[in-house]
């Protein structure tokens, strides 16, 4: 069931883009595609005429305008998307309003749901294509992660509690959280619903949640060191190159560190 403010928004949105011959085909997806509620965005895809795409660009927050009473918006550089405009209506609302050039929709993270197609190329460029959504990168994490962990123990050494606070919800929702949703058979999506879809884990996560307290910070990282072995151990390849020197290091140093500082 969509909620009635996003309904109202999808349907007004059908009644003033066909007007626009610039766009040619409009798609929902996100949380309309598996689980919306009152608290979801709303996420949609405008398909552009190729040949006037950089115009839409130049102009798409008139386009959002156009959609319903705009409070605020911006681009979405920020989240590596600059196509997005993130916007907040009256409602409130908020909505996520992608402009993607026909020639480029079969490239794409998930599968939308096509809202309305001028004159069938929209869809037609989609069924071209498949949504494959980013998977973790067992390696690249791995190289990384104990050089993360070091980083982490220096910040709480040093009494940066607050840099060590953030730079845990780093490593929740980079490598914790996603691993957690692969391995339930979920979205990789950082640490959303992560309460839902892995349940199991959720005692494990708590504990990498630090207070602005150096001790707690230490255990923190002690925990997601811990976490991290675990959910690798359940993921990894029997290729996966493993950094043992760098685990062994790192964690030899937590040790110390937090002994020696009282934690």
């Amino acid at each position: 069931m969509i909620p009635k403010l996003h309904m109202d928004f999808i349907q007004n949105a059908l009644r003033v883009i066909p007007s626009d011959e610039r766009l040619i085909g409009l798609a929902a997806g996100g949380s309309l595609l598996s689980q919306m509620d009152e608290f979801s965005d709303l996420d949609l895809v405008f398909a552009v005429e190729p040949s006037a795409y950089h115009e839409v660009m130049a102009h798409r927050s008139v386009i959002a305008n156009g959609l319903g009473r705009l409070l605020s918006g911006f681009t979405g550089e920020h989240v590596g998307e600059p196509r997005l405009l993130i916007c907040l209506y009256d409602g409130p609302l908020h909505v996520d309003l992608k402009f993607v050039s026909l020639d480029d929709v079969e490239v794409r993270v998930e599968d939308p749901r096509v809202l309305w197609d001028r004159d069938g190329r929209f869809a037609a460029a989609l069924s071209r294509g498949r949504g494959s959504w980013p998977q973790p990168d067992l390696q690249w994490i791995e190289d990384r992660f104990w050089v993360w962990i070091h980083y982490a123990t220096t910040k709480a050494g040093r009494g940066e509690l607050f840099e060590t606070m953030d730079f845990l919800a780093f490593l929740r929702g980079n490598v914790l959280g996603p691993l957690a949703a692969k391995i339930a058979g979920h979205r990789p999506t950082g640490v959303r619903r992560l309460e839902s879809v892995a349940p199991h884990w959720l005692p494990a996560f708590q504990a990498t949640v630090a207070r602005h307290d150096r001790e707690s910070c230490f255990d923190a990282i002690f925990a997601a060191a811990d976490l991290y072995r675990k959910l690798q151990n359940e993921l990894a390849p029997g290729n996966l190159q493993r950094r043992i020197e760098a685990e062994r290091t790192a964690l030899a140093y937590l040790k110390r560190l937090s002994t020696h500082t009282g934690g």
